[in-house]
Formats: structure tokens, sequence, C-alpha cells
């Protein structure tokens, strides 16, 4: 009878240790919204949260410094599928800009600002060639605190860190008292 209520403890614990990283995972991410990148001169917008409507998808607006009003910036159609719309502007003059989405049924799906550079040059074309080794070998540090890991990576590295804490307190625990589980 003892020790099914440690075992009963044990698995409530362990279910507590592996909700945990759950927890603390916090909300999921808002909404769609809009992502806008920017490769020398030209500006893109893509989102995901337009539907099509009377054959329009929405149209994106890029506003300089001085404007504030949607209408008052260059306007582009937005073009794509129900999976992805996109819209670009080139030749952008440096400084700050923004970008607004607007859906074609009225609804903004996002703003966003983004600063245009004079000095960003446009992205190098992919090579073929291999690039060479580097000289100075593995350094430590370097890339590897930049890789964004997503949330499934981080729950189950907390699940199994939880789980090795749940199974050390077992161990010990036992280790003082050898005629309990």
């Amino acid at each position: 009878m003892r020790s099914s209520k440690s075992l009963a403890r044990c698995g409530l614990t362990v279910a507590a240790a592996a909700a945990l990283p759950l927890a603390l995972a916090g909300p999921a991410a808002p909404g769609p919204g809009i992502s806008v990148s920017t490769t020398g001169s030209t500006v893109s917008v893509t989102t995901t949260a337009c539907a099509r409507l009377n054959g329009s998808w929405g149209t994106a607006s890029l506003l300089a410094a001085d404007q504030s009003n949607f209408s008052q910036g260059r306007q582009v159609a937005l073009a794509g599928t129900a999976s992805g719309q996109s819209a670009a502007w080139s030749d952008v003059g440096a400084g700050t800009h923004t970008v607004i989405v607007r859906c074609s049924n009225g609804t903004t799906a996002g703003t966003q600002s983004v600063i245009v550079s004079p000095s960003d040059p446009p992205a190098p074309a992919p090579s073929a060639a291999p690039s060479p080794s580097p000289s100075l070998g593995v350094l430590g540090g370097v890339g590897g605190g930049s890789t964004d890991y997503g949330t499934v990576t981080l729950v189950a590295g907390g699940a199994l860190v939880g789980t090795g804490l749940v199974a050390t307190a077992w161990y010990l625990r036992r280790r003082n008292r050898p005629n309990r589980f």
C-alpha cells in the first residue's frame, strides 16, 4: 500500500515537471501580421492575413517619414495566393519608412517601420562554388547563440531537464531509504 502512494506521488511529480516547460513557454505568438525586409533600395512586404475579395487581396502603402496617412504613400496592390501575399517597392530613398498593409475588406493587416540605409549593397548572388574552409578552425560561441530555436525544441529540452531533475531526486531519496520505492 505504501509503495502505491509513492508511485502516485512520483507520477504526479513527473507530470508536473513535464507540464512546466509548457507553462513557461508563454502565450502563443500573435496573428500573422506582416513581415517587411529590405535589400539595397528595395523594400518588400509579405503577409498571410488578407483574403481575396472582389478579385483583390488588398493594398500595401510605403510612407516616408513626413507622411502619416495611408493614401499619401506609394501604393502597390498585393499579389499572391491564399497562402501568402506580397508587394515590393524599388528605388526607395534612404531613411525611415513605414509600411502599412490594408486588406481588401478594409482591415489593416499590420504596420511596420523599416530603415533603408544608403550603403545597403544588393544581396550577393548565390554561387555554386564551394567556399573555402575557415583558417581559424572552430570559433567557440560564434553562431551557436544566434540560432532561433522553435517552441517544440525548447519544450522538448525543458522536458528532458525536468525528467533528469525528477530522476535525480528519486535516486537520492531512494539511496537514503533503501526500503522505499
